[in-house]
């Protein structure tokens, strides 16, 4: 029963707290101090060189499954 109750109150409070929130955005209160300008520093950094090894017992199924034409690809 708590669960019912709880879920209601919770459904409530976020349609009252949306309504309010698009209210205030719509109606332009400004009560809140203007935000001071940020500026965004960027950051280059170097570049990666990824390299991937694939295990031998891979490498040897996949040749012998590409020398009976099979064509399918284990990975």
């Amino acid at each position: 029963m708590t669960e019912r109750i709880f879920s209601a109150v919770l459904t409530f409070a976020l349609l009252a707290g949306g309504t309010f929130a698009v209210g205030s955005e719509l109606f332009g209160s400004t009560r809140a101090a203007p935000a001071k300008t940020l500026q965004a520093t960027a950051v280059e950094l170097p570049r990666v060189e990824v390299i991937g090894h694939r295990p031998a017992a891979l490498v040897a199924l996949n040749d012998a499954i590409d020398d009976h034409g099979a064509g399918v690809c284990v990975e």
